[in-house]
């Protein structure tokens, strides 16, 4: 053959190779959405140098970490249903039961929520754990009910691997070895037991999660959404002896402004802590009990750290972390004595203040941590965006993603709310408006914080921030 005609069928050949060959199907990227229960940011990453969390601090050298994020209850339920919605909600637990009864009764004005979005967008949807209020997103006594289902259309799947603890409502509230909350003052408050992983609940959630990421990942034609919800540090504060033996030895920092706030206060007195087992010692006049508390609440840290170590190690296992987003998340903060509270449900800072970070692989400022201040409801139009999906009309929140290409930029201003009051949290001030009209304002540019209510001093301020809110919450 001639070097004409050998050049004509190495070309015709290669032609013919590139045309006939199937082009390889690219679709949006997968989401891990990982949900920490009661998780303020008491962690390495922000700034907790006594914590050990080496794989949520790991994610935050690759992702964007914020540090200024505020969620939009300080309840687990109206938390989540911010997430889940992109909009506010009602204010107690039962928020997304709410909107199922009415999703039921053929209200059409109700909205889809993010994973309902995402599946109508071609996502398969699974979620693993405490997402929503109820793990595995079931009602009745036992939490285990099929016919009361807590976000109707979301999921493919909505698991929870009950293991020893019977039913879901025993995960929830469990201890070591499938002990199960019946009154709660028969369960002691904290308490570490030898063992693995798997004797806490969330060893069986993490396990559950791995096997359907490692499911979700061999179908290659869809991308999926899978949530996660660990437990862990839910009271009461249980984990594996070998994460309470990190703190051995550990000097704790001092409690910020631990006294009892003067005034009219969203202060409570810590009723979810106290319906525990406490053997009689009260943390707020017992120092020892107080560092003691402190302890297993960090336990329950490090031993939640390591179920999200698992699952983000499984999916780097799979390749499929080259196209996922994940977000981690923390449902609202804690008080560790704060304001003499031992537990959530105020308006202060601590009950409000929780993690979130987001990772994906285009993301060019990684481990960087931005101070903009953002809030709950601003993850579901991120993810849209992130996905190239289109955000729902109804979305309250805004999208981060310019946030993420330039940490350097502000943010907005965040709202939250409880049953009898309402708070906005500006980069330099708090307001709180309780439900008959009394006002506390807190300024964050000094040392006092949100121990001082400083309203009667400032007029002007209030009335702007009263506006601002009125404004968010149209």
């Amino acid at each position: 053959m001639s070097k004409k005609g050998l050049l004509y069928s190495i070309t015709l050949y290669l032609f013919m190779s590139l045309g006939c060959s199937k082009p390889q199907k690219v679709h949006p990227p997968n989401i891990l959405l990982i949900c920490v229960d009661d998780l303020r940011p008491e962690l390495k990453c922000y700034g907790a140098d006594y914590i050990s969390s080496p794989h949520i601090d790991n994610l935050a050298t690759k992702g964007l970490t914020f540090q200024k994020h505020f969620v939009n209850a300080p309840s687990c339920g109206p938390s989540r249903y911010t997430l889940l919605t992109g909009a506010y909600g009602p204010k107690g637990n039962n928020a997304l039961f709410i909107r199922a009864q009415a999703l039921e009764s053929g209200q059409t004005e109700i909205h889809p929520s993010m994973p309902e979005w995402f599946k109508s967008k071609g996502y398969t949807t699974v979620s693993v754990g405490k997402v929503s209020h109820h793990p595995g997103g079931r009602g009745g006594k036992d939490w285990n009910d099929s016919t009361i289902v807590e976000m109707p259309n979301a999921w493919d799947k909505h698991l929870m691997p009950v293991a020893k603890w019977k039913h879901p409502r025993g995960m929830m509230h469990g201890l070591a070895n499938g002990q199960i909350r019946l009154i709660p003052s028969d369960m002691d408050v904290f308490q570490t037991i030898d063992g693995d992983d798997m004797i806490y609940p969330d060893g069986a959630i993490a396990q559950e999660a791995i096997q359907q990421l490692a499911e979700l990942t061999r179908n290659k034609e869809k991308p999926f959404f899978l949530a996660v919800g660990i437990i862990k540090p839910h009271l009461p504060f249980g984990a594996p002896q070998s994460y309470f033996d990190r703190y051995t030895g550990i000097e704790l920092p001092a409690i910020a402004h631990p006294q009892k706030p003067k005034g009219k206060t969203t202060w409570h007195n810590s009723g979810e802590f106290r319906q525990y087992n406490a053997w009689g010692k009260d943390p707020l006049h017992d120092t020892i009990f107080a560092d003691d508390i402190r302890r297993h609440y960090a336990a329950c840290v490090s031993y939640a750290d390591a179920q999200v170590g698992k699952v983000i190690d499984e999916l780097k296992r799979t390749g499929a972390d080259q196209n996922t987003i994940i977000v981690l998340w923390g449902d609202h903060g804690w008080h560790l004595g704060e304001h003499a509270i031992w537990g959530k449900h105020s308006l202060f800072e601590e009950s409000l203040h929780a993690p979130l970070m987001i990772y994906y692989p285009e993301l060019k400022n990684k481990g960087v941590n931005t101070n903009a201040m953002v809030e709950t409801m601003d993850i579901f139009p991120t993810l849209c965006d992130l996905t190239g999906i289109p955000t729902p009309p109804h979305i309250q929140g805004v999208s981060l993603k310019d946030i993420l290409e330039d940490p350097s930029k502000p943010g907005h201003a965040a709202v939250a709310y409880k049953n009898n009051a309402t708070t906005i949290r500006t980069a330099t001030h708090r307001m709180i408006i309780h439900n008959d009209g009394f006002i506390e304002l807190y300024d964050h540019t000094v040392t006092q914080k949100e121990s001082q209510n400083v309203a009667d001093k400032y007029p002007e301020i209030v009335e702007e921030l009263k506006y601002e809110m009125k404004i968010k919450m149209q």
